[in-house]
C-alpha cells in the first residue's frame, strides 16, 4: 500500500483489498435489503386492486333515489347508516363532514313523522345549546340531552341502542339542516363516499398470517427480522474474511 494513502479512506474506490471486499459485502446486503423494502412495496401497488366496502355498495343501490329525493322508507334508511358509518371514521375533511350531516340530518326528518318531527326539532336545539356550553363531556345536563335526542332519532332510522351508530347520531345532526339537502352538499356526498370507502386490497393484504394481514407482518416483523439477519451475516462474513486475510484488530 502506496505510504501516501495510508491514510485515505473510500468506500467507492478502495485502495486495499479487504477496503473492496468489505465494499462489496456492503453492496450486496444492501441490494438485499433496498429488494426486500421497496420491491415488495412496488409489487404491493402492482397487484392492488380498489375495493369498496360493503357500506359503499349499500349507498350505490340507494343514491340516486336519494339525491332524486324520490326514496322509499327503507332507502333513506340505508343511506343514512352510510353516511353514518363514513362520519365515524378517524378523519373526514371538514366540507365532507357538512355535506354528510346534512344528508344524515335531512333524511331523519324526512322519516319522522310530524309529531316525531317536532320532538327531534325541540331535542336537537336543546342539545345544541347544551353543547354550545358544556366544559366537559361528563356533565350531567349535556348527557340527558344527548341520550334524549338520540332515543328520538332512532326511531325513523329503526337503531337499536345496541347499535355502534346509534352512539353518535346526535353529534350528526344539525337544526340548520332539517328541511333541505342542498345541490352543493349531494355532490360532496357523492364524491366523499367512494373517497373514505374505497381501499386498495390485494392477496398480500388479505391474506392472513400469523394472525395478521400479511402485508403487516412482513412491513412490521419480517424487515426487523431481515435488518437483525443483516447485520448479524455482515459481522460473520467480515470476521471471516479477516481471519483469511490475516487482519487482527
Amino acid at each position: 500500500m502506496n505510504e501516501n494513502n495510508q491514510f485515505h479512506i473510500s468506500f467507492f474506490k478502495p485502495t486495499t483489498e479487504q477496503a473492496r471486499k468489505n465494499r462489496n459485502i456492503i453492496l450486496v446486503l444492501v441490494s438485499i435489503w433496498a429488494i426486500g423494502v421497496f420491491g415488495f412495496h412496488f409489487l404491493l401497488r402492482a397487484i392492488e386492486k380498489p375495493t369498496p366496502e360493503p357500506v359503499l355498495i349499500a349507498f350505490n343501490e340507494v343514491w340516486e333515489n336519494v339525491k332524486a329525493e324520490d326514496a322509499n322508507k327503507a332507502e333513506m334508511q340505508i343511506f343514512v347508516r352510510s353516511a353514518l358509518q363514513v362520519t365515524g371514521k378517524v378523519f373526514i375533511k371538514p366540507e365532507h363532514r357538512v355535506a354528510l350531516d346534512n344528508g344524515i340530518t335531512w333524511a331523519t326528518f324526512q322519516l319522522a313523522d310530524s309529531v316525531q318531527k317536532v320532538a327531534l326539532a325541540d331535542a336537537l336545539q336543546a342539545f345544541e345549546k347544551s353543547l354550545s356550553q358544556v366544559e366537559v363531556l361528563s356533565d350531567k345536563d349535556y348527557i340527558s340531552k344527548r341520550n334524549k335526542l338520540t332515543a328520538l332519532a332512532m326511531v325513523p332510522l329503526e337503531l337499536k341502542s345496541s347499535d355502534l351508530l346509534s352512539k353518535f347520531i346526535a353529534l350528526e345532526l344539525r337544526s340548520k339542516m332539517t328541511n333541505e339537502f342542498t345541490v352543493e352538499n349531494k355532490k360532496l356526498v357523492e364524491q366523499a363516499m367512494p373517497f373514505y370507502t374505497i381501499h386498495n386490497q390485494s392477496v398480500l393484504t388479505d391474506t392472513q398470517f400469523l394472525g395478521f394481514p400479511f402485508h403487516y407482518f412482513y412491513s412490521a416483523v419480517f424487515l426487523l427480522i431481515l435488518f437483525i439477519g443483516i447485520c448479524w451475516f455482515y459481522s460473520y462474513k467480515t470476521d471471516k474474511m479477516n481471519k483469511r486475510m490475516q487482519i487482527s484488530e
